[in-house]
């Protein structure tokens, strides 16, 4: 697949480029429709969005930028000697955990501006990064990358010579109709399934629900199957006995674990203690209009016995 789609003039528009802003578009949408669901103005979606979006593009390319992957992939050891090569995002190479903390960053600035409750924001957001990360993977199937070791499994891709990293570049034993496994795929399908999961814990639990327990559902979920998935990457950086991103996963998953512990140790906070009155209201109300049953509004009749 040509990583171009089409031209303007001299400039080129990359598919890589396209795919990004659309799961950009896709997860903000999906915000607003959380933010309604919770009384929220979904217009600050769209102005928070901006904010986020820069700060998590700065965070993902510096995170991939200062990587040291294995296998000859690009890392710090060639942008240290090619640096105007940095501000070319659109040949790949988005780390999603800088990616998450610029984002963060953004929430709480703008919240911070706005005077909103961070937590009630990032719970917000956490559904629509879930699906954003469900269509951004497919930005590494056009670059060719993001794939692991190979398989003859039906859903194998193959993957050109020139986008190979060693030693799967060596086409004598590895050669150009060997199929990879598409690690891009299964991260896209962990989100899909990770979206579909907060998506309804919102909904099943909103009564129990504190501010921050679906952002910190999302940071559970996530780095959960990228622990495993990355198993699967031969340009994993590595750190010690680990993958950084395996070491990250479980620094993260034990800090939202314990995040989520803290949530629901400590006093209701008063917001939230409205929020949940106005929930308890609303389905008394719901109860209250439902019609009533045959025996308590129909009179009673003799059978024909008595008659």
């Amino acid at each position: 697949m040509n990583r171009i789609a089409f031209t303007i003039g001299p400039l080129p528009i990359y598919w890589y480029g396209i795919i990004i802003v659309s799961a950009a578009i896709m997860g903000a949408w999906v915000a607003t429709i959380e933010a309604k669901r919770r009384g929220l103005d979904p217009d600050e979606v769209w102005n928070g969005l901006i904010v986020s979006l820069i700060l998590g593009i700065i965070g993902a390319r510096l995170y991939h930028v200062f990587s040291s992957p294995l296998g000859g992939s690009v890392g710090w050891s060639y942008y240290r000697q090619n640096p105007l090569a940095i501000l070319k995002i659109w040949e790949g190479g988005l780390g999603i955990y800088g990616a998450i903390i610029g984002g963060v960053v953004g929430v709480l600035l703008y919240c911070l501006i706005r005077k909103f409750s961070p937590l009630e924001w990032l719970d917000v957001g956490a559904p629509g990064l879930a699906i954003a990360q469900v269509i951004g993977r497919w930005g590494n199937f056009v670059n060719e990358e993001l794939f692991g070791p190979p398989t003859d499994l039906p859903w194998g891709i193959t993957i050109s010579p020139q986008n190979r990293i060693a030693p799967y570049n060596d086409l004598t034993q590895y050669p150009p109709t060997t199929r990879f496994h598409p690690v891009f795929l299964y991260e896209s399908l962990w989100s899909l399934l990770g979206f579909v999961l907060l998506m309804w814990v919102g909904r099943r639990f909103k009564d129990r629900l504190r501010n921050g327990d679906i952002f910190l559902l999302y940071l559970v979920w996530y780095p959960l199957g990228r622990f495993f998935i990355e198993y699967l990457r031969p340009d994993a950086w590595i750190l010690g006995p680990l993958a950084a991103a395996q070491l990250f996963a479980l620094i993260v998953i034990v800090l939202a674990v314990a995040g989520l512990v803290y949530l629901h140790r400590r006093p209701l906070p008063v917001s939230e203690i409205g929020s949940l009155e106005d929930a308890t209201v609303e389905e008394s109300v719901s109860a209250s209009d439902a019609p009533e049953s045959d025996a308590a509004t129909t009179p009673p009749t003799l059978d024909d016995s008595e008659n």
